[in-house]
């Protein structure tokens, strides 16, 4: 079997993108009248999901990279495959097909690459149907765990566990509803993670403060979160930029700037999961 730089655990969706000047808005929200007809000028389909965002930033970087996820029987099966093939990340025989299943996105775009996400996706439980897929997790240097939130709690921290025993690098990326979970049962999924990645709304729900309290260039980590401070702590905070924290360091990188932006969609899953040094300011 190959041995990858990074193996992605996450979701993998079809996007389908809408662009026009019809699509009327005002107050931060489209206007669109029920029963009405949009003419757009711009259309194009891509990849989405947490799983596929960091499998397709990481091998655009040159790393060997192999991703795991569920993908339905569908019309869209061929596509997907193609997208990840063209994009050099390897998913036959690490992917799950299966029937019935379904994940899909429309998405509508105002002129300055802001957008509305109209998500569907079959539910499900488990991302490991068999013991043999824990198999999957052994020829790689890390792993790269998307936030899963449709997976427990329990079968995550199993997958991680697997990983774990197999001595690689485990890097997650926190969803909301473990943001939210008490500190001590946070604890039993953090104990597997070497690298964690969050946005800054979700560290202030796991240190129960509100957002606006927290100074992110402050050593946060001794103050709020102790327990991570063997991890490094990465925080995204949108056009704010990124934060790093590790061994008692803080790393700071500004939000890249553009002056003309298509689509964002994805630009934090895609953000990459390792901070350089020769990247970063060390605050």
């Amino acid at each position: 079997m190959r041995y990858f730089d990074l193996i992605c655990l996450g979701t993998v969706s079809i996007d389908l993108y809408y662009k026009g000047e019809t699509l009327t808005e005002g107050d931060g929200r489209f206007e669109l009248a029920i029963g009405g007809k949009y003419f757009v000028e711009h259309f194009y389909e891509g990849l989405g999901g947490g799983g596929a965002n960091v499998a397709i930033g990481a091998a655009k970087e040159g790393a060997s990279v192999g991703l795991i996820s569920k993908i339905g029987n569908n019309p869209f099966l061929p596509l997907i495959c193609q997208k990840l093939d063209d994009a050099h990340v390897i998913h036959k025989d690490l992917c799950n097909i299966e029937e019935n299943y379904i994940n899909i996105s429309s998405i509508l775009l105002n002129k300055h690459g802001e957008k509305t996400i109209i998500n569907y996706r079959t539910d499900h439980q488990n991302i490991m149907e068999r013991e043999d897929d824990y198999k999957k997790l052994k020829n790689t240097k890390a792993v790269y765990m998307a936030n899963l939130s449709s997976v427990s709690l329990k079968e995550r921290i199993r997958i991680l566990s697997h990983a774990k025993s197999n001595k690689v690098k485990i890097i997650a990326n926190l969803n909301v509803t473990d943001c939210r979970r008490p500190i001590d049962e946070l604890l039993s999924f953090v104990k597997y993670v070497d690298i964690m990645i969050m946005n800054a709304y979700e560290y202030a729900d796991i240190v129960k403060v509100s957002y606006e309290s927290v100074d992110f260039h402050s050593n946060i980590i001794d103050k709020y979160v102790p327990f991570t401070k063997d991890h490094i702590v990465v925080i995204t905070d949108g056009k704010k930029g990124s934060y790093a924290y590790h061994d008692s360091k803080i790393y700071f990188q500004e939000a890249v700037s553009a002056d003309k932006i298509l689509d964002s969609t994805g630009a934090g899953d895609a953000i990459q999961e390792t901070v350089r040094n020769s990247a970063c300011n060390c605050i």
